[in-house]
């Protein structure tokens, strides 16, 4: 049987090897709420994995949406170091299940994916993945404030998923994946025939710039709540989304190439953002 500790160190090696934004960003919070952001995102982690990497994930999702059901239940053996340490989480916490249960919708919409027409359907799928995210730390990063700063953090989703979005095209592309909302493809004259041949025209950034405006009106609305949040979250919560905003500039500076490379803000740039968030 793992031990409390020993699942907290599994979550927090899950975070620290596939987010290195998140696990540096909330390395500033205190011990106990530092671990539960752990657990959180270890479950985050496990049901996307089960829908990028699962070998047939249609039926891994459903098998952990009724593990997590049995968890809610409390009928769930825990033997798994993910389990324990949410477990710990949700004894210790205001947890809030209805965020959990969307973010597995969330990932229901990756594997029966419908065509995006409009920026209303993408906002749709970025709360589902995303901003769920968000609504799941609020009562562990802002205990008594979760109703005040509800808006803020779907807001600071929806902003961090669509500069996921922006930056991901052409890996996205590879697996039939298309976020790009058809309308909008079709206002600005981009086709998806130029899409598929992975064009980078005026067309394509006037597009792509359409959505960052978006997301950079998002993380402006999103990051006006900083103040409302305790002081020992504001770092965190600022910290991770200015790293994500960064990425934007990133894609600009390698003139929109968002198809033969992965745009990505360096160690260096990171810890400039951390340290002037102190």
């Amino acid at each position: 049987m793992t031990d409390l500790n020993e699942a907290y160190h599994h979550c927090r090696e899950l975070i620290e090897k596939h987010s290195k934004t998140f696990s540096k960003a909330f390395a500033m919070l205190p011990k106990k709420q530092k671990r539960a952001v752990w657990a959180i995102y270890a479950f985050c982690r496990r049901v996307d994995d089960i829908v990028d990497e699962g070998e047939n994930p249609k039926s891994e999702l459903e098998s952990f949406a009724v593990d997590f059901e049995a968890f809610m239940d409390g009928t769930l053996e825990l033997d798994h170091p993910c389990w324990i340490a949410l477990d710990d989480v949700f004894n210790n916490f205001p947890i809030d299940a209805q965020p959990y249960y969307d973010m597995i919708k969330g990932q229901r919409m990756d594997l029966y994916p419908r065509t995006i027409h409009s920026k209303d359907d993408l906002l749709d799928y970025c709360y589902h993945v995303a901003s769920t995210v968000g609504l799941m730390l609020l009562p562990v990063i802002a205990p008594g404030r979760v109703d005040m700063l509800r808006n803020g953090a779907i807001e600071l989703g929806y902003a961090m998923q669509l500069t996921n979005i922006l930056r991901d095209i052409g890996e996205d592309l590879e697996i039939d994946r298309i976020y790009l909302p058809g309308d909008l493809m079709k206002q600005h004259g981009y086709t998806f025939v130029e899409l598929q041949e992975q064009k980078v025209n005026q067309a394509f950034i006037r597009l792509w710039e359409d959505l960052a405006s978006d997301a950079e009106t998002y993380y402006e609305q999103g990051l006006a709540t900083l103040e409302a949040y305790p002081v020992y979250s504001r770092a965190p919560v600022g910290g991770a989304a200015r790293m994500y905003r960064a990425i934007l500039s990133e894609v600009r500076k390698n003139d929109y190439q968002v198809f033969e490379k992965r745009n990505f803000v360096s160690d260096q740039k990171k810890k400039q953002i951390i340290a002037e968030m102190q």
